[in-house]
């Protein structure tokens, strides 16, 4: 039996992440191969020609998974139904602008999506934010959409994790799939924390050990690692004068796929979630913690030691975004 269609909807979607994004979705990337998909579009309103070109373009490609596509501006229509919500619309930060002026710009687009959503999407609908600040407008959201469980609201932390990944293979020569259970914890943004002190190396053919072990430098992982992988953005930006779009799109990719669908077994991934006190980590905000996913749901891993320097950079990252989260209420007010 054929499956029925799951419902995707894409924001900000005739940007630069919204175009790397729709076709790998429609090409079942996200979902798998034999799970077909009617892809919702939505844009503000100067994007709409550009926005019904990414529509031309999608039936162009005929892509055998895709069963509809709906395009619109109107925010109604774009929830309609959906069962998997990817916000990657959002108010860029531009030159000159202080933080307080994009963050007062995110909570005014995200309230009113929060409630697009509350009101007309399918009940146990997931949530992935992409639009920086990640981790705060998924807190505006998960606010003002109060019938979608907690659970299900969650923010893009993956791309750092598949950085972090990146630079370990780049490192010692090995294959990317043959690295795994790095954490990025907290904030995405230039706080975050990337750590490996539970992350292995698996070469094919050798036995597994601890990539700290593999790459014998501390003092390259405790120092140049993190910097790269917390500025791999700005440098991206630097290099190409866009922002990192084809990663960013692979990665929301790879997070809604493990939580659909699980992730292998003995493996954890990064995911922007809702604190509930793991590690310290004061509850109320949304906060990239190492989870396991089976049957659609999340689970924070638990029991991981964590030593001092650890500890010093997860705290500093979850102050930073106790600091967001103030900023984000007073614009609310």
């Amino acid at each position: 039996m054929a499956k029925d269609p799951v419902r995707v909807l894409v924001t900000g979607a005739a940007g630069q992440i919204g175009y790397a994004l729709v076709p790998m979705i429609a090409r079942g990337v996200m979902l798998g191969p034999d799970q077909p998909v009617i892809l919702h579009m939505l844009d503000i309103e100067p994007a709409a020609m550009a926005l019904n070109g990414v529509k031309m373009e999608l039936i162009d490609a005929a892509f055998p998974l895709l069963r509809g596509v709906v395009a619109t501006t109107d925010v109604a229509e774009a929830c309609k139904d959906v069962n998997i919500a990817v916000m990657v619309g959002g108010f860029p930060r531009k030159e000159g602008m202080e933080r307080k002026d994009v963050m007062s710009k995110n909570v005014s687009i995200y309230k009113a999506q929060a409630s697009a959503l509350e009101q007309y999407a399918a009940p146990d609908c997931k949530v992935l934010v992409v639009a920086n600040p990640a981790n705060t407008n998924a807190l505006i959201l998960k606010e003002f959409a109060p019938s979608i469980p907690e659970k299900n609201i969650t923010c893009l932390t993956r791309l750092d994790h598949n950085r972090a990944l990146g630079q370990i293979s780049e490192r010692i020569n090995i294959h990317v799939s043959e690295v795994k259970n790095v954490i990025i914890w907290g904030n995405h943004s230039s706080t975050q924390y990337p750590d490996v002190n539970h992350a292995t190396v698996i070469p094919t053919n050798g036995e597994e050990k601890s990539v700290r072990e593999a790459i014998a430098n501390d003092n390259w992982l405790n120092t140049e690692f993190i910097t790269t992988v917390q500025q791999r953005g700005a440098a991206i930006i630097k290099a190409r004068k866009l922002s990192s779009a084809l990663s960013a799109a692979s990665a929301a990719c790879d997070h809604i796929r493990d939580w659909v669908l699980g992730t292998p077994k003995g493996t954890w991934v990064s995911m922007g979630v809702y604190s509930d006190g793991s590690y310290g980590i004061q509850p109320g905000i949304i906060y990239s913690f190492p989870v396991t996913c089976e049957k659609g749901q999340w689970s924070i891993v638990q029991g991981l030691k964590i030593d001092e320097f650890s500890r010093e950079k997860m705290d500093a990252t979850a102050k930073e975004l106790m600091e967001e989260k103030t900023l984000a209420y007073s614009c609310l007010n």
